[in-house]
């Protein structure tokens, strides 16, 4: 049976950063290295106990959370802040 690999994020594990369930690796770590151009083997190398389909996870976690990503304007000084769902 396949285990689901789940980004998870608890205040208790790596400052509350989303995490690959079952490890300390962080989804910024990942998305790094795809934005070096690393493949996925070298990824799995790097990090070998990244749970099977880990990159392709992160990288739905990260389309959904851009897909969500909501600006609120405020009239103070005209700054937009972030709001995430």
């Amino acid at each position: 049976m396949k285990k689901s690999t789940s980004i998870i994020a608890n205040s208790e594990i790596c400052h509350g950063k989303p995490v690959i369930a079952g490890t300390r690796i962080m989804v910024w770590q990942i998305l790094e290295l795809l934005e070096e151009e690393k493949t996925k083997k070298e990824i799995n190398t790097a990090y070998p106990t990244l749970p099977q389909g880990a990159v392709e996870k992160v990288l739905h976690y990260a389309a959904e959370r851009a897909k969500t990503e909501t600006y609120v304007h405020f009239t103070k000084e005209s700054e937009r802040y972030r709001v995430f769902a």
